[in-house]
């Protein structure tokens, strides 16, 4: 009583259910947005076109108020550096696609100067990346492997047509560009900026290492100067290195030495260029050094004659003509082609909110889409192939002052320049510098293995979510490997649900807080009241497991006591019916004696029971054990949606319970829910919303000042 006493002193105010609550703040009914209005508030006026226009060429905004002397310095000089790395990295991108390394100069041109228009984010950039471009290496070794294209020189010997071969290749990207960018578009101004939310930071960091597992393995050939047939499909990787190791005695070693000591060499200087960050005006432009000095070594000792080192060849100046996309590819490549624009835009998009986070900007999800779509598709009439961010690149542009997308204007300038008159000049570039360049530049995602110590400190799923990427990504290639890991990703969240934590609370003594009696010492159980909680919300895949926890945290087997108390019912009906017609065997019995004795006075017989009807049978009388407790609260403050099987579920709770002569109440339910509820027929005349009540204590409160009424009552009666 003192316990009770306690709880109604501390309610601050009156305690209402939920029916009660509606009545006084006057709950609005739910709104139906009908055909006119929604045409009103969709239709054309001045300042929604200005509004429109402004949102998908976000350069009208900001480039009028561009702070010309703060930022355009910075701008120019990030720009340059920019351009720099774009062009080594340009030229090796793309022998990782497969394709001629002019097409890399392309895709660090044309879209980087598209996004200056369309892009939101003012630090990333765009271009070349490394594991987009061996996701599009991976699609042309397997559609157009180098063994279609051989042909018979002599009658004899069988070459490959390098040139035809890379024609096809460079017509087969073109269409998986635009095909990519026509998904992101399509994306975007749909509003799904929200599907790269499908993709956890574990399972993007994961799918990355292992895709630099997968461009180094690609890489290795052109390290040891040997000629691999290409590989596809599932256990592509591992059937690669058997077929290197196998090669292994073919090795150049010319191309080997080169490719070790640019590797070394650009490993160090890019160390030195991070330990002096803040001496240093500008990075050492180590990769754009090393193709300048290896071309011009290349050139002066002629290393492809003498010592077979394999070489570039002719890179063609001058821009080309823009060529429609062969559509009969679509059937063929759109599944990549989605995967492509899912994780090229899960890297740029992360990239983008860690800068914009950092200088306190905001980056819109779905313009980024835009951008990022449009800068391919267009990209890909020019024989682009697909883009994304680089963080190197991106780090660079930042640390050396950039500000604005002016940079990446300056930066595709740069390569412009390169296009039209230098990049011919780089035609004996030999390919182990680009292999080396690729390679040094993975050490930042290798640095990745070490998320495996931190997710096994923090969180064990992610650390699950994170191994099984990369080994599914290993194992199945790429495109694979990618749906397999954002399936296994969403199974992990279903599996989640399906096992949440169930708890009893209890009240923190002198508060209205109420947790886990498991967990807190000070958390007491209020007496007679199970208060009970999950920490998931209910739904058709978990709502049977919530309430077989509900009746097993309760502490009393529900099912059985049930059917014993539907046992006990049929022996007292048998009973009943047995002394039904003892009675009237008795009653017959007497009317014929007295019909015997002749006509007399005939007496009725009345009793108490025949005036009123039966009690209904309690599992007291029915000498069944009765529960420890009088009331269940239903904690629902972790649930967000309910759905028909879960309505289903909870009427059945609280049908046993009432069977067992418990009260259940459902205290903090969502508005939302409350409403689902009422669309699925949840409510009738035995389940009310003045069994709801906004707060746990405000349902112990009730239940309090109910039990102590009720015993008022008794003690009055008596």
């Amino acid at each position: 009583m003192a316990a009770e006493m306690a709880l109604s002193h501390r309610a601050p105010r009156e305690v209402l259910s939920e029916a009660e609550l509606e009545e006084v703040a006057q709950r609005k009914p739910p709104t139906k947005l009908s055909l006119r209005r929604y045409l009103h508030k969709t239709r054309c006026s001045g300042s929604a076109a200005k509004s429109l226009l402004f949102r998908f060429l976000p350069f009208l905004r900001w480039l009028p108020r561009y702070p010309i002397k703060d930022w355009l310095l910075g701008d120019i000089v990030s720009g340059f550096s920019v351009g720099i790395m774009h062009l080594p990295q340009g030229l090796a991108y793309a022998l990782l696609a497969g394709l001629p390394p002019v097409t890399g100069l392309y895709s660090s041109f044309y879209p980087v100067f598209l996004y200056f228009f369309f892009g939101t984010s003012r630090h990333n950039s765009v271009g070349p990346f490394a594991v987009i471009s061996v996701m599009i290496g991976s699609l042309t070794e397997s559609l157009l492997p180098s063994e279609k294209f051989l042909e018979s020189v002599n009658g004899s010997n069988a070459t490959v047509n390098e040139e035809l071969r890379d024609a096809s290749r460079v017509e087969l990207v073109a269409t998986i560009t635009v095909l990519t960018g026509v998904f992101q578009v399509a994306l975007g101004l749909l509003q799904f900026g929200f599907v790269v939310t499908y993709l956890s930071d574990p399972l993007v960091r994961g799918y990355t290492t292992a895709s630099s597992v997968h461009v180094l393995v690609s890489q290795l050939k052109n390290v040891f100067g040997v000629s691999q047939s290409e590989q596809s499909g599932p256990l592509s990787l591992f059937l690669t290195i058997i077929d290197l190791c196998k090669k292994l005695p073919d090795t150049n070693v010319g191309t080997l030495v080169t490719a070790i000591i640019a590797i070394v060499a650009i490993l160090i200087v890019k160390e030195l260029n991070h330990k002096f960050a803040a001496k240093l005006p500008m990075p050492i432009p180590i990769e754009l050094i090393t193709i300048i000095v290896s071309t011009g070594i290349s050139y002066g000792v002629n290393l492809n004659d003498k010592f077979g080192i394999s070489v570039v060849g002719n890179i063609p100046s001058g821009l080309k003509p823009p060529v429609a996309p062969n559509i009969s590819y679509f059937g063929q490549v759109v599944g990549n082609a989605f995967a492509i624009a899912v994780v090229g835009y899960a890297i740029c998009i992360s990239l983008g909110k860690i800068f914009a986070l950092k200088h306190g900007y905001k980056v819109d999800s779905n313009q980024e889409l835009i951008a990022l779509g449009l800068s391919n598709f267009l990209g890909g009439f020019f024989q682009c192939f697909a883009i994304s961010c680089s963080m190197s690149r991106s780090l660079v542009q930042e640390s050396t002052g950039g500000n604005s997308q002016v940079a990446g204007v300056i930066s595709s300038l740069v390569i412009l320049v390169t296009i039209l008159k230098i990049g011919e000049l780089f035609r004996d570039l030999p390919k182990a510098i680009l292999a080396a360049i690729i390679i040094a530049n993975l050490k930042g995602m290798f640095k990745q293995f070490s998320d495996l110590c931190t997710l096994w400190k923090s969180n064990r799923v992610d650390l699950l979510v994170w191994i099984v990427t990369f080994v599914a990504t290993l194992l199945l290639n790429l495109d694979i490997g990618l749906a397999a890991s954002v399936a296994f990703g969403l199974l992990t969240v279903i599996f989640r649900t399906q096992l949440p934590h169930y708890s009893i609370l209890g009240r923190i003594s002198d508060t209205d807080v109420y947790r886990d009696v498991a967990e807190y010492e000070m958390a007491q159980e209020v007496p007679g009241v199970k208060i009970f909680r999950s920490s998931s919300t209910i739904y058709f895949a978990n709502v049977e497991l919530y309430a077989e926890a509900l009746k097993k945290k309760s502490g009393i087997n529900v099912d059985r006591l049930i059917e014993k108390k539907k046992k006990a019912l049929k022996k007292l009906q048998k009973q009943q019916k047995k002394l039904e017609k003892e009675k009237a065997k008795r009653e017959k019995a007497k009317r014929k004696k007295n019909t015997e004795d002749g006509p007399g006075v005939s007496v009725i017989e009345l009793s108490a029971g025949d005036s009123s009807a039966p009690s209904e049978p309690t599992l007291h009388s029915l000498g069944l054990p009765q529960p420890s407790f009088h009331t269940v609260i239903l904690d629902f403050s972790p649930v967000s949606f309910v759905d028909t099987v879960s309505i289903k579920i909870l009427k059945n709770i609280f049908r046993d319970f009432h069977e067992i002569e418990v009260d259940v109440f459902i205290a903090s339910c969502p508005v939302s829910v409350l409403a689902q509820l009422e669309r699925g027929n949840f409510f009738s005349s035995a389940i009310t919303k003045h069994s709801f009540f906004p707060s746990v204590h405000d349902a112990v409160v009730h239940i309090s000042r109910e039990r102590r009424q009720a015993s008022v009552d008794r003690s009055t009666r008596m």
